[in-house]
Parts: structure tokens; sequence; C-alpha cells
């Protein structure tokens, strides 16, 4: 049997792909998004975006870049993330990463290999696995859009460097 150089590339990127992987839930129309943590970025949870999986719990989030952040010659807002939370077992596994550049223009999306871990007491995950399995926990949203987010993100890393 003949196998295609194309054949064999197309079936390498599907092993390499984690087994696990499952695509991920269609976006709501506009985010709601919550600021969770200023540290080095700031980070937003997408309240429109919990959805339950399994006995967990997906949702997604934005890391907003301070003014002025650059890699590669491009300006970047900073970029979004699929998470998975097991709420019992207190544990993360951070999806992937879709880095936005500033004026919005997304991706390509970047896979996260690493497996779930368990969440300590603070840093981004516990923020957000906080928010993931109680939404209620949290008050209205702090931006509806990714400009908005962009604002209040900014906002706050400045206020933070004072």
């Amino acid at each position: 049997m003949k196998i295609s150089i194309k054949s064999a590339l197309v079936g390498l990127v599907l092993l390499a792909a984690p087994a696990c992987a499952q695509p991920a839930p269609p976006l709501p129309e506009a985010p709601k998004l919550v600021l969770v943590r200023v540290e080095r970025f700031a980070v937003l949870a997408d309240l429109s975006t919990v959805t339950p999986d399994g006995d967990g719990v997906r949702m997604r989030s934005f890391q907003v870049a301070p003014e002025g952040f650059r890699a590669a010659d491009n300006a970047y807002w900073g970029g979004w993330s699929w998470w998975r939370f097991d709420c019992a077992a207190r544990t993360a596994d951070r999806l992937d990463f879709v880095s936005v550049r500033e004026g919005g223009a997304e991706g390509p999306a970047t896979p996260d290999a690493a497996p779930a871990a368990a969440v300590g007491a603070s840093g981004d995950a516990a923020a957000l696995l906080t928010v993931a399995c109680d939404p209620a926990s949290v008050g209205e949203a702090d931006a509806d859009s990714l400009e908005e987010a962009v604002r209040v993100g900014r906002t706050a890393l400045t206020a933070r460097r004072r």
C-alpha cells in the first residue's frame, strides 16, 4: 500500500493532537468579562462561556498585556485561553492560547499540551477556578467587548504600578 507524504503528515498531526481535546463550545454574541486578577497581566474571566464539561466546567479567559507590549515587532492587546476546571478536585487545565494583536486580529490557536494540575491558593488558575466553579460569586461584568476588556485591564495594570 502506497501512502502519500500529505497523508502521512496529516496522520502525524492527528497523532500529535491531544487525545482528549474537545472542540470549544460555540462563542456567545458578546462576552461578559469580569476582572479577576492583576499582576504582570490583567486576567478577565468570560462568564458567558462557563459551560459544564463532564465532571468539570470549561471557561474562556482573556489576558490583557500592558500598554506598549510588543513581540516580534507586533503590538499585542493580549490573548484568549480556553480552560477546563475540575471543581471537586481543584485542578485546572489551560487548553490553548490565541494571541490578539492591537486592533483585534486573532490567532492562530496554540494548544497547551501540559496536563491538568492542582490549583494553589493564588494565581491566575485559582482566580479563574473560583469564577468557573461559582459564577454567581462575582458581580456584574466589567466589560462586554474585547476593546472594553483591554481598557479595563490596562487601567487596572496602570493603577497597580502606582
